[in-house]
């Protein structure tokens, strides 16, 4: 099982350098990175884990920023965003930094696409709550136009984009109806999350991970039904506390991949964490 960490990289913690270094030189798969471009103060939405927002949601480095700065310093870690808030971007600025970042990188990028939680970030980009899965989909729908190998025009709900020269394009080939990157989609288990999963992505990044064992049937079944390759799919529990009973429970329902849990904090407490998880690395 390949591990992959997560971490709320911010001005006060550990550098995207440093950490990608040490994550590759440890042997973990990849560094995801969490976006938020701002947090309102006057904010009525609460915070979905209970309590109080913690304070590195407001300090977040910008995700792809940093994983290019990890990518200059490494050459086999696996780079990705959890998750990337599509609906808060311009969609063809976002296709051109997406596949910029993938071909430098050499194809080690995976997005990780979400929907937010937050109303009042959301409502600052121009976001209508409850149109943003729709938004999504069509935004993902314009920059797979961005992504093909030939120029395809794109006329969505909303928003179109011309049939364009736009280079670089993804590393990777196309798959299915999937076009770019390793995409993979964040969010509670339910139909209207599989549908975006069978529809555009290679897979799921459920956050925390709980519930798998009843949740994964569905979406296998809503994956067959949409005439995917069952083989294909991919299955990525993310920010994760690991235990070895949860992750041979993974092993279990054919996971290859689990995200875990970084503190945000500065290098000896970060570095302390990764030694910790070492030894779920596959021969430590």
């Amino acid at each position: 099982m390949r591990i992959a960490v997560t971490i709320f990289l911010t001005d006060e913690t550990i550098t995207p350098a440093r950490l990608a270094r040490e994550l590759e030189e440890r042997g973990f798969a990849g560094l995801y990175l969490p976006e938020h471009t701002h947090i309102p103060v006057e904010r009525t939405t609460p915070y979905p884990a209970g309590g109080e927002l913690p304070r590195e949601y407001g300090r977040t480095l910008d995700a792809f920023v940093a994983l290019g700065q990890a990518a200059a310093v490494t050459e086999r870690l696996g780079l990705g965003t959890g998750v990337t808030l599509v609906a808060q971007h311009d969609p063809i600025g976002l296709a051109k930094r997406i596949a910029t970042l993938d071909h430098l990188s050499g194809g080690r990028f995976t997005l990780g696409v979400g929907f937010g939680w937050n109303v009042e970030e959301a409502a600052d980009h121009g976001v209508r709550w409850r149109t943003r899965r729709e938004l999504v989909k069509d935004r993902m729908a314009l920059m797979r136009a961005l992504w093909s190998r030939e120029p395809v025009a794109y006329e969505g709900e909303f928003g179109s984009v011309r049939a364009s020269e736009a280079h670089p394009k993804p590393v990777r080939e196309p798959r299915g109806p999937v076009v770019g990157p390793r995409t993979l989609v964040g969010g509670a288990a339910g139909p209207k999350l599989f549908d975006h999963v069978c529809a555009y992505a290679d897979g799921w990044l459920p956050i925390g991970g709980r519930g798998l064992s009843e949740s994964l049937p569905r979406l296998r079944a809503a994956w067959s039904e949409a005439g995917r390759d069952p083989g294909a799919l991919q299955v990525v529990p993310y920010a994760v506390h690991p235990s070895p009973g949860k992750l041979a429970h993974y092993a279990d329902l054919g996971i290859e991949e689990v995200v875990v849990q970084l503190p945000p904090a500065g290098e000896s407490e970060v570095l302390k964490a990764l030694e910790a998880y070492e030894r779920y690395i596959p021969g430590r």
